[in-house]
């Protein structure tokens, strides 16, 4: 899905000044008051929403980065934009690291999936090389709207494929910080029903044997820990998606830890979407 028309490109901003975490939120809703869609909505509700959201998970992921998001019953769009603050500020990220750009997101309540997938392309677009540097160096509102929706168009269109046979999907992986990227792309794929299970390898056994233990006691227990991704797929989409979970594995013909099945479904009844 392409979100560059959920941007609210008069709300951009490269001179964002809050010191705390409270005045961010409160200056943060300051400036969503001025949009049409959120202006009815009114800035207290605005601003309980906000922090609800942040009592629950901090949005600061880390990085320098922060998504402050909330859904909101009265909207019919999403409202994006995005905030730059040059000294940084403390936000509680996740690695106690000062935040500089801000992505905010005000959602409407019954468009959950989108949502998702709204905040899994913004996640994929923060983790790209060089995109702190580039909004950072931005001087200008419309310079720094024009960086943002031109990564968001960059981001591949969706490649869910129309009904027709399905493929029942497995991605195994042992190194865990790609899961999280893996399940970000299916997502964005509008891929929502998965399941993830956990499996350990046979060198978690061998390693026990009293044949193999002086060779292989070396190797550290969290090697033998693995993910497994189930999901049902459109048997169109297994090339595609195969390719997009390889830009964040790497070829899978030469790493170790992870692999992608995938096989002919004769029989199905049910659904793993539960968002």
């Amino acid at each position: 899905m392409n979100f560059t028309d959920k941007l609210a490109q008069e709300l951009f901003r490269t001179d964002f000044t809050a010191r705390t975490k409270s005045e961010a939120l409160e200056q943060i809703v300051a400036l969503a008051t001025k949009h049409p869609a959120l202006a009815p909505i009114g800035h207290e509700k605005l601003v309980t929403a906000l922090r609800e959201r942040e009592e629950a998970v901090s949005t600061g992921l880390g990085g320098g980065f922060a998504i402050p998001h909330c859904r909101l019953p009265e909207l019919d769009d999403f409202v994006v934009f995005v905030l730059v603050s040059p000294k940084g500020i403390d936000f509680d990220a996740l690695d106690n690291r000062r935040v500089h750009i801000f992505v905010v997101v005000f959602a409407p309540d019954g468009e959950t999936n989108t949502h998702l997938q709204l905040l899994a392309t913004v996640s994929r677009i923060l983790a790209k090389h060089g995109i702190k540097k580039e909004l950072l160096e931005t001087r200008a509102a419309d310079v720094l709207h024009e960086v943002w929706a031109r990564a968001i168009a960059d981001e591949d269109a969706p490649v869910v494929a129309a009904a027709g046979p399905k493929k029942l999907c497995y991605i195994i992986l042992f190194y865990e910080p790609d899961l999280d990227a893996v399940l970000e792309y299916l997502i964005d794929q509008g891929i929502n029903g998965a399941a993830v299970s956990d499996a350990r390898n046979m060198g978690a056994y061998v390693s026990t044997m009293p044949l193999f233990a002086s060779f292989l006691g070396f190797m550290q227990t969290d090697r033998h820990a693995a993910k497994i991704i189930m999901t049902v797929i459109d048997a169109g989409i297994e090339q595609a998606l195969l390719r997009g979970i390889e830009q964040i594995t790497g070829d899978l013909d030469k790493k170790q830890g992870a692999m992608f099945l995938s096989m002919d479904i004769a029989f199905s009844k049910g659904t793993l979407t539960m968002i």
